[in-house]
C-alpha cells in the first residue's frame, strides 16, 4: 500500500513512522509512506499557503491552491487507480476499526492534514470522504492521520508478525480483547489463570471469548448492541450475568 500525507509539519511523522511496526512494515515494501511538504506547491516568492477569512472572523484559513496542485501532482505521478482521498476533520466519519479494515483494502491513501482555523470549504471537494477521531479539536489534522495511518497498516498482511494478530485486537469484531498473561506464574499473589496453562486449546479459546464478552459488558455495553452475537455468545452472556449476580 502507498500511503500520502500532505501536511505543513512534515517533521511530526518521522518519530512516529520511523520506529516500531511501521518501520518494519516501510522497510520489507508492505508499506509505501510519502510525506509532502504542500507548502512547496503554494505561489509567490513566499508560499503562502493562509489567508484571512472572507467575511471577517478571527484566526487564518488554508487557501486551495496549494492542496489542489499537490494532490494533482500525486495523482499524476502515482497514477493508482484503487484510492481514496481522505480529509482529517471533526465533521467526518468518527474512525473505527471497521473504518481501519475499509481503508486497509485500498492501494493507496491520501491524507491531507488541515492546520490554523481550518480549510478553505473548496479543498472539501478532493476529497472522497472525511474521517474524525473523536469528537473534539486538534491544532491540527497530522495526529488524527497519524491514528488512522497506524491502524490501517496494522490490517495489512505481513505487518504483523503473525497473521492472527488483528484478529486478537479489541474491536476486530466488534468487542473488546480478552486479558493476556505472560510469565511469571505468579506474581505479588497474582496468578494466571490455570485453564491458560491447561494446553486445551478449545477450552481456552471458549475462555478467552467469554472473558472478551465479559470485558466488553463491563467497560463498553453499548458495542454489544451493535455486534452479531452467536448463540453461544448470548449463553456466555447469560452466564457471566448469573456470575455478576452471585
Amino acid at each position: 500500500m502507498r500511503i500520502d500525507v500532505l501536511t505543513l509539519f512534515p517533521d511530526m511523522f518521522a518519530a512516529v513512522f520511523g520506529a516500531s511496526i511501521i518501520k518494519r512494515a516501510q522497510e520489507s515494501g508492505i508499506l509505501d509512506l510519502n510525506i509532502t511538504d504542500f507548502r512547496d506547491f503554494a505561489e509567490g516568492k513566499h508560499r503562502q499557503v493562509d489567508d484571512s477569512p472572507f467575511g471577517g472572523g478571527s484566526g487564518m484559513v488554508l487557501k486551495p491552491e496549494p492542496l489542489f496542485f499537490a494532490v494533482r501532482h500525486i495523482l499524476a505521478t502515482t497514477n493508482i487507480k484503487n484510492r481514496r482521498i481522505i480529509i482529517t476533520d471533526p465533521g467526518g466519519e468518527k474512525f473505527s476499526q471497521k473504518k481501519a479494515k475499509d481503508l486497509s483494502t485500498y492501494a493507496q491513501l491520501i491524507f491531507i492534514c488541515g492546520h490554523y482555523e481550518g480549510f478553505d470549504a473548496r479543498i472539501m471537494t478532493l476529497a472522497d470522504e472525511r474521517i474524525s477521531v473523536g469528537d473534539f479539536v486538534l491544532t491540527g489534522g497530522e495526529l488524527p492521520a497519524m491514528t488512522i495511518i497506524d491502524a490501517t497498516a496494522r490490517m495489512l498482511p505481513g505487518v504483523l508478525g503473525s497473521p492472527d494478530s488483528p484478529c486478537t485486537d479489541s474491536f476486530y469484531d466488534g468487542i473488546l480483547g480478552y486479558p493476556q498473561y505472560t510469565r511469571p506464574r505468579d506474581f505479588e499473589g497474582q496468578t494466571v489463570p490455570e485453564i491458560l496453562l491447561s494446553g486445551d486449546h478449545a477450552k481456552i479459546a471458549a475462555w478467552r471469548r467469554k472473558e472478551a464478552l465479559r470485558a466488553t459488558k463491563k467497560y463498553r455495553p453499548d458495542l454489544l448492541a451493535t455486534v452479531n452475537l452467536t448463540n453461544v455468545d448470548r449463553e456466555l452472556l447469560r452466564q457471566i450475568a448469573d456470575e455478576d449476580d452471585s
